[in-house]
């Protein structure tokens, strides 16, 4: 990854004055991708060094969660870079630029070798994992544009006819858009908590019930990533009488283990009876009362945020 950062950093300086000269925008908007790329690769690995770091007493989840906001960061700046090549475009198209053919080809070839070279490095990695997909958006992004270069430059030089230049760039971008958008809502929906593609809540709370002995009610599932392809959850557990306790949560645990990918549970046995309420579910209790979470722990044996008559069980 460090080599491909080198490689994209090194080229851009290139690609930027090599279609200032041409006056080709498809190079100057690939040399401005180019930078985006560079950032994203250089996050990229910071976000892996980073995510090696144990967790401390400040951040008892560790740094994992840097590399989703570096993945945020990618998808942000490649929007951004796509409504400012859009917008080039236009210009262009309104007031054509001569562009200079052969110049603009040459340095379109060399680099889409290299977009093809960091391409396939990156490919190595971990293709699942947020950012190893958003650098590798990137580089594709790149690759894309220089076959575009590829194709405005000769088609310039046999016709003459420059507005093919902004066009495919504005093709180009519109390509781009789709993937930069899937990333951003991603990496958006891990930094909001949101519950990871690919769960249900309910169907978690559902196939509990169903398939672990002693299990009577499932309550307050939560459900969300710390960084992608980590899922965590909590919940709230109400027994069958008689059941015993460890047994309902060690089968619990393998459960969504084995069935849903949640290695990490956190679940609460509730022993009072009566359902909990959870003030992040932001519902009140019955009759309209909405006592507040600390009256609520003393004044109802039921509370299962720290009241008397509750074990929390955390992940092994």
């Amino acid at each position: 990854m460090l080599l491909g950062f080198l490689l994209t950093f090194g080229f851009m300086f290139v690609e930027a004055i090599g279609g200032i000269l041409s006056g080709s925008l498809a190079l100057v908007a690939d040399a401005g991708h180019m930078l985006t790329d560079s950032a994203a690769l250089a996050l990229a690995w910071a976000a892996f060094y980073f995510g090696r770091r144990r967790s401390d007493d400040r951040r008892t989840f560790g740094y994992m969660r840097f590399e989703i906001l570096a993945g945020f960061v990618n998808a942000v700046a490649l929007i951004l870079l796509i409504v400012w090549i859009a917008y080039e475009a236009v210009t262009r198209l309104i007031a054509p630029e001569p562009v200079l053919p052969g110049p603009m080809l040459a340095i379109a070839v060399v680099g889409l070798l290299v977009n093809v070279g960091v391409f396939f490095m990156l490919r190595q990695g971990d293709r699942d994992h947020v950012n190893i997909r958003g650098a590798l958006l990137h580089v594709l992004g790149d690759l894309l544009g220089s076959v575009a270069a590829i194709v405005a430059a000769i088609a310039i030089y046999f016709t003459g006819w420059t507005p093919i230049d902004p066009i495919l760039s504005m093709l180009l971008s519109a390509i781009i858009l789709k993937s930069a958008w899937t990333l951003l809502t991603n990496t958006l929906n891990i930094l909001m908590e949101g519950t990871p593609g690919g769960i249900d809540p309910g169907k978690i709370s559902e196939t509990l019930q169903e398939e672990v002995a002693g299990l009577r009610a499932v309550e307050h599932v939560h459900v969300w990533s710390i960084t992608s392809g980590q899922p965590l959850a909590t919940m709230n557990f109400r027994l069958d009488e008689g059941a015993e306790p460890k047994h309902v949560q060690a089968a619990a645990k393998a459960l969504l283990a084995s069935r849903f990918g949640i290695d990490h549970s956190t679940i609460e046995i509730d022993f009072g009876g009566a359902p909990a309420v959870c003030p992040l579910d932001g519902t009140k209790r019955p009759g309209g009362d909405a006592t507040a979470p600390a009256a609520r722990s003393q004044a109802d044996p039921d509370d299962h945020h720290g009241a008397a008559g509750r074990q929390a069980v955390p992940a092994a």
